[in-house]
């Protein structure tokens, strides 16, 4: 038997296509039958009907957009015959091919030809016009939205650069993830190991398994935060963690990855991916200082003056000659430990976290920086996004002079 949901599965994927397609698109409830054909509302004397509302929200209901469709409805229609009125006076109303070429491209989003949407529609209540309609307004306004801030919308190469430049440090896509790091000697790693992938399918899953393992077992500084990490840069991860969490669920655990002198878990707990090419980070540059003493008072205390010191990775050529080494390594060849630490800091940050020598030397750290690179073809990606924001962003505005000048009558 086929159910509502199983007829609706195609459309699912055009609600992006339909967002862009009106330039900001942005459980219905029934309007009542009674005067279905009689005006809802007036704008400027152009009349919006109860069943134009009624079937627009059907129509979003097909695509599984959310909220109040019938509310979404009713703006859309209302600002569509805005935009029609503009698309008349400057004669820039969709023509017949563009509608056609439109609804063939919406469509083909779902793998189905016009004439199979169109049944298919009809199928779940929606009238082939209602269809039509909404690709047509979407087409008006981009073209009204393209000639009159086309020109004024071009992004120049200085922004490309500074948007990267932003997406590389805390713009772009971000993933949020949690760690759970147990150090590790030669006498008990066996143990340990197993003990940490028990603990892996115990607590996969659950957020607040996680939290409260990390705060019993990890000796790391987020262990006190539940070993949160917070948002982060996609591409400050290092690579091979990266490929781990990628195909993860929220929640989803990482079996134990070794780290030098630890091993570590680490959970799932968020991505947000932008229209933004990201930088891929290619190298890193670090500078480290081993210090006598561990963790002991003596040791952190003189990190602490180093650190008041400097500024810079530079500044260690003045204030401690011949005592540090500058390191360059690409990415994946990072210690695994350290390149933890290095994820946690933005460049001329510090970490006083780890030790070498079974404990007994501090291993100052200083990221000096990240070395990234751009995917071919990434500089016309972030120029069309950019190009299509501030188009967003005119259209908005422009809209929001059009209803404020308008006469909107909601109870014609």
């Amino acid at each position: 038997m086929t159910t509502r949901a199983d007829r609706s599965r195609p459309f699912t994927a055009l609600k992006a296509m339909a967002a862009a397609l009106v330039l900001g698109l942005a459980g219905s409830a029934p309007v009542l039958a009674q005067g279905l054909f009689s005006p809802a509302v007036t704008v400027n004397d152009r009349i919006v009907t109860n069943f134009e509302i009624a079937q627009r929200a059907r129509f979003l209901e097909v695509l599984n957009a959310p909220g109040d469709l019938v509310e979404q409805a009713r703006e859309d229609l209302v600002n569509e015959r805005l935009q029609q009125e503009v698309g008349e006076r400057y004669g820039m109303l969709a023509s017949v091919e563009q509608v056609e070429q439109g609804m063939t491209e919406f469509a083909a989003r779902a793998n189905m030809s016009v004439e199979a949407f169109l049944g298919a529609m009809q199928n779940e209540g929606v009238a082939p016009e209602t269809f039509r309609d909404f690709v047509a307004a979407g087409i008006t306004w981009r073209n009204i939205v393209q000639a009159r801030f086309g020109p004024r919308a071009q992004v120049s190469e200085e922004e490309i650069d500074r948007a990267l430049t932003l997406s590389g440090s805390d713009g772009g896509a971000q993933i949020n993830i949690a760690e759970l790091v147990v150090p590790i000697t030669p006498e008990n790693s066996e143990q340990i190991r197993t003990e940490m992938a028990r603990l892996v399918d115990e607590i996969d899953g659950s957020i607040g398994s996680f939290s409260q393992a990390a705060r019993s077992y990890s000796a790391a500084p987020s262990a006190q935060s539940g070993g949160g990490l917070g948002w982060r840069p996609l591409s400050s991860i290092p690579p091979q963690l990266r490929a781990m969490l990628l195909p993860m669920d929220v929640g989803d655990v990482t079996d134990p990855v070794p780290l030098g002198p630890a091993i570590a878990i680490f959970q799932m707990r968020g991505l947000d991916e932008t229209g933004f090419v990201e930088p891929v980070v290619t190298a890193v540059e670090y500078a480290q200082v081993l210090i006598p003493g561990g963790q002991s008072a003596e040791a952190l205390g003189e990190a602490a003056e180093l650190a008041d010191e400097i500024d810079t990775c530079d500044d260690l050529y003045g204030v401690r000659p011949g005592g540090f080494e500058i390191v360059t390594l690409p990415a994946e060849d990072v210690p695994g430990d350290i390149a933890l630490e290095l994820l946690r800091l933005d460049a001329n940050e510090i970490s006083t976290n780890l030790t070498r020598a079974d404990g007994t030397q501090l291993l100052f750290l200083m990221l000096c920086g990240r070395s990234t690179e751009l995917p071919e073809g990434g500089r016309d990606e972030v120029r069309a996004a950019l190009f299509q924001q501030r188009l967003e962003s005119y259209a908005a505005g422009y809209m929001a002079e059009l209803r404020a000048d308008a006469i909107i009558d909601e109870n014609p």
